[in-house]
């Protein structure tokens, strides 16, 4: 079968193409997908797709109009993806749903390690010989509680780790887990665990009902000076309403993986070019905020593990007309 993949890097090149063998023809492409590009897609019967690349009802009508009937995409989320208009369009499409739970929930504590303890300061201070600790003052995380918001098998992982500080967790999700449980998490309602946490970690996908999870209201909730974590999807939380947050203290520390408009920025090199984006300007620019660019699942075992599920996907459509991992409108 011949496939087209988009917003292709050299580390997604490697690991497919070892994942692949001589099993489809993967035709590597760097541009992201979107109804300009998907032109690019002629001739083929399947598309491999990126958290970023725009699957909108625009760009699969112009997939479906050369032929694509399968979409794999290379992430667990799949809100970029119209999944009305490929049932419509009859495209199949299927994600990973899991890759490494330890990959993203091991970068969520290196955040919190790294706001708590100043540790991105200081790494500057030190390479201008500036060895002072003034400004550098940190807390124990032991004693503290930490509010688990999702807990699938990446917040189960993170749970375990906070736990493991010493940590008192408590979490919310419409659906518990009895292994979060076991990991020491304490489930609460979503108001109690914002009022009642230090740190507050989000660990959902992005849905209708979690748009803006974390809004005004919400933050205005939470304990002064709380540390609010986000590495699962930007538009989870307000934005506007977080660097309000930032202005009058409430929050004390953001720790970000994640931007609610990231596709214009994300997993590109913009080092010579001038940002337009404002909202992104104005968050980086307070010394309690570290933002990664979506970052947080870039491990070895992890890239590994989306080849191979990507694969294993492409393989079971080419075979009998269904991902191993499908996903469709409601």
């Amino acid at each position: 079968m011949r496939v087209a993949v988009f917003s292709t890097k050299p580390y997604d090149e490697a690991s497919l193409r070892k994942a692949n063998g001589d099993a489809h023809e993967l035709v590597f492409l760097e541009p992201r997908l979107n109804p300009r590009t998907a032109a690019l897609a002629d001739g083929c019967e399947a598309v491999c797709a990126f958290v970023n690349d725009d699957l909108g009802a625009e760009t699969l009508a112009a997939l479906a109009d050369r032929g694509v009937r399968f979409v794999a995409l290379r992430s667990a989320g799949f809100n970029h993806v119209d999944l009305r208009a490929a049932a419509e369009l009859r495209i199949a499409v299927a994600r990973v749903p899991d890759y490494s739970p330890y990959a993203v929930a091991e970068h969520c504590a290196a955040l919190i390690l790294a706001l708590n303890r100043k540790t991105h300061r200081a790494y500057n201070r030190v390479r201008e010989h500036n060895f002072a600790l003034t400004g550098l003052l940190g807390f124990d995380l032991h004693g503290r509680t930490v509010g688990v918001v999702g807990t699938g098998k990446i917040g189960v992982c993170f749970t375990r780790i906070m736990a493991g500080f010493g940590c008192r967790v408590l979490a919310y999700d419409p659906f518990p887990s009895e292994a979060a449980a076991e990991a020491g998490a304490a489930y609460v309602p979503l108001e109690e665990l914002l009022a009642a946490s230090d740190i507050v970690s989000l660990h959902c996908p992005l849905t209708p009902e979690t748009f803006h999870l974390i809004d005004r209201e919400r933050i205005a909730s939470m304990r002064p000076g709380v540390m609010l974590v986000n590495t699962s999807r930007g538009a989870l939380v307000d934005t506007a309403a977080v660097i309000e947050g930032l202005k009058s203290g409430r929050i004390g520390h953001l720790g970000l993986d994640v931007y609610e408009e990231e596709a214009a920025l994300f997993f590109e090199d913009l080092s010579d070019q001038v940002i337009g984006d404002d909202v992104f300007d104005r968050l980086s620019a307070f010394p309690n905020v570290l933002i990664t660019g979506h970052q947080a699942f870039f491990t070895a075992e992890a890239i590994e593990a989306i080849a191979a599920t990507t694969l294993g996907n492409l393989s079971a459509f080419a075979s009998g007309g269904a991902g191993l991992h499908p996903v469709a409108a409601d």
